[in-house]
């Protein structure tokens, strides 16, 4: 097996976006979100378990430094809302609070890495409003690849990537994966 492949049968194609590419990209997401909700007063971030979690904590870190004022961040797992995930249990009880902060009549923005077929955001916006009704929701991905089954939209996107259906986005985020590359991959079988 070559060092482009793994055991999953995927084979890196091209490295989309660098370190340096990423953090370029969130600034001018965290100036848009910004721009777009003037000035952020009643600006809450929510990023979506896994990867949209860092991604939220980042634009968080620089709309505050824009603002001079903290943002309030959060975290969504949204595994229990799935779809097309099939779970045994009933949805779970969502505790009140487990954000960290009331999203009622707040802008909230969701995060997530990558948007594919919307249906991981629309999990997260019934998660989202199990914990109350925020005034206005926006969504922020990293990169959009198309192939939509719902009509979700992004209202930022650092990158569009049309993708084929066996093509994979991996995005790896330094919090996580101990590395920082978004990369195109390719399954081989």
């Amino acid at each position: 097996m070559s060092e482009s492949e793994n055991k999953n049968n995927l084979r890196v194609k091209g490295r989309l976006m660098s370190a340096s590419e990423i953090e370029r990209t969130l600034v001018r997401l965290a100036h848009e979100i910004v721009e777009k909700s003037n000035g952020g007063e009643n600006l809450a971030l929510v990023g979506i378990k896994r990867r949209g979690a860092p991604l939220a904590e980042r634009l968080g870190k620089l709309i505050a430094a824009i603002e001079k004022r903290p943002v309030d961040t959060g975290v969504l797992d949204i595994q229990f809302y799935r779809d097309d995930l099939s779970t045994a249990d009933a949805r779970p009880v969502v505790k009140p609070g487990a954000l960290g902060f009331d999203v009622e009549g707040r802008d909230v923005v969701i995060c997530d890495d990558v948007l594919y077929t919307g249906r991981t955001v629309r999990a997260a916006l019934d998660a989202l409003f199990d914990h109350g009704r925020p005034r206005r929701v926006q969504l922020c991905v990293l990169i959009d690849r198309g192939h939509r089954e719902l009509p979700i939209e992004a209202t930022y996107v650092g990158r569009n990537v049309p993708t084929s259906s066996r093509e994979i986005i991996e995005v790896k985020f330094q919090e996580i994966d101990q590395t920082e590359e978004v990369l195109l991959v390719e399954r081989t079988n």
